[in-house]
Parts: C-alpha cells; sequence; structure tokens
C-alpha cells in the first residue's frame, strides 16, 4: 500500500512538472505554441533551425526545453528539431542535447499518462486472464521489451509512451530503458536527416551509431546475464 502510494505520489509529481513546463513557455511567449504549430505544419527544417537561432545566446536553453515538450506531448514529430540542433550546434552536441531533451520529455509523458490511464487500464485487465500474463509479463521483463522498443528508430514515441503507461512495468526501469535506448535511436534519425539537408554520404557516420547500438545491446545483455548468475 505505502509503495502503491508513493507510486502515485511521483505520477502526480510527474504530471504537475510537465504542466509546469507548459505554463511557464505560455508565460515566456504567449507565441510559442502557434508558432510551433506553423513549424510543425510547413515542415520547413531552414525555417525550424531559423526560428531555434533566433532565441540567440538562449538558442540551446530554448531547443532543449522545446525538445522535453515536443517529446512529453508524444503526438508530435521531433526528428525535425532533432535535427536541427545537429545543424545549429554540431553533430555531436546536436545528438547529446537531442537525446536529453527526448528522454525527459517521455519521461514526464510516461507519468502524466500513468496516473490518468493505468487505473483504468487495471479494471480492463483484470476481466482477462491472458491480458493478465501480459500485464505480469511487462512488469518482469518491461526494461527488455521497453529498451528495444525505444531503440528501434522511427516508432512513435506517443504509442510506445502509452504502451509503457498503461503496463506494469516500474517507473525505474521505464527511465533506464529510456535513457539507454534513446540514444542509438536517436543517433540514427538524425545522422541519416543530417547528411540529407547536408548533402553528404558519409558512411561513417550510420556505422558509428549502428556500433554504437550494438555496444549497449551487448552491454545491457552482459549485466543481465551477470545479475542472473549473481542471483
Amino acid at each position: 500500500m505505502k509503495q502503491l502510494d508513493a507510486d502515485c505520489i511521483v505520477n502526480i509529481i510527474g504530471g504537475l512538472l510537465f504542466i509546469g513546463l507548459v505554463m511557464c513557455i505560455y508565460l515566456l511567449k504567449p507565441m510559442f505554441f502557434s508558432d510551433l504549430w506553423h513549424i510543425l505544419l510547413s515542415r520547413d527544417m531552414h525555417e525550424t533551425i531559423a526560428y531555434i537561432d533566433s532565441f540567440g545566446i538562449w538558442s540551446v536553453i530554448f531547443s532543449f526545453f522545446l525538445g522535453v515538450l515536443v517529446n512529453a506531448l508524444g503526438f508530435l514529430p521531433a526528428i525535425f528539431f532533432s535535427t536541427a540542433n545537429a545543424m545549429l550546434f554540431g553533430l555531436v552536441p546536436g545528438i547529446i542535447l537531442s537525446w536529453l531533451a527526448e528522454t525527459i520529455g517521455v519521461i514526464l509523458s510516461f507519468y502524466l499518462m500513468r496516473t490518468i490511464l493505468r487505473s483504468s487500464a487495471e479494471k480492463f485487465i483484470d476481466k482477462s486472464q491472458n491480458l493478465k500474463k501480459i500485464d505480469q509479463l511487462s512488469g518482469n521483463k518491461g526494461f527488455q521489451i521497453m529498451l528495444i522498443a525505444r531503440a528501434i528508430p522511427y516508432i512513435p514515441s506517443g504509442l510506445i509512451t502509452a504502451l509503457g503507461a498503461i503496463s506494469k512495468i516500474s517507473a525505474r526501469d521505464y527511465t533506464l530503458a529510456n535513457l539507454i535506448g534513446k540514444l542509438p535511436s536517436t543517433t540514427i534519425e538524425v545522422v541519416l536527416l543530417y547528411d540529407v539537408m547536408t548533402k553528404q554520404e558519409n558512411i561513417m557516420h550510420l556505422t558509428t551509431a549502428a556500433a554504437l547500438a550494438i555496444l549497449i545491446y551487448i552491454g545491457v545483455w552482459w549485466h543481465k546475464k551477470h545479475e542472473r548468475a549473481v542471483s
């Protein structure tokens, strides 16, 4: 019961942080959401870059919070903003900035969605033995499942977050899986579009991103194998 109460408090805090982020952005720049909507509809990379760059010395901070917000909302494509970061701040710094912003965004979204959806999902799951088994699996193997899902590029972020929110995965496993899994997928997405925008065909970029993904998978596999051996 205490654990349930603690999880509920954490979920509420996460939801409040997301709402606070939206309110702060609106108070600081009331036209932000209309500007964001216009950029999303235009799908113009150069316009996106110019918009972020218009914030001058604050552009890095603004872009970070923009990435958090877009990923927290879940249904907006983040790849344009992530690639814009690489174009503006350099490939590696842009990837790191986008990776951290995307990870924090999907974590905030998870807490908000879990607060709203999990209790309703539990009532539905309780009516089916098959769903109960799947729900139990999402608790026992939630880290591995979420890690793989996040590491695959171009899967709709909001869908993965929603499935995680209604599942039994712990907040800790969700956070770690996203922190690790988001790095290779963000890297691959940004590298591919970056090369298109800069009219490059640099095979080393993609090779490095693929090698990073493989190393992460090997590291996670070894860690889990070591944990099982110890236990």
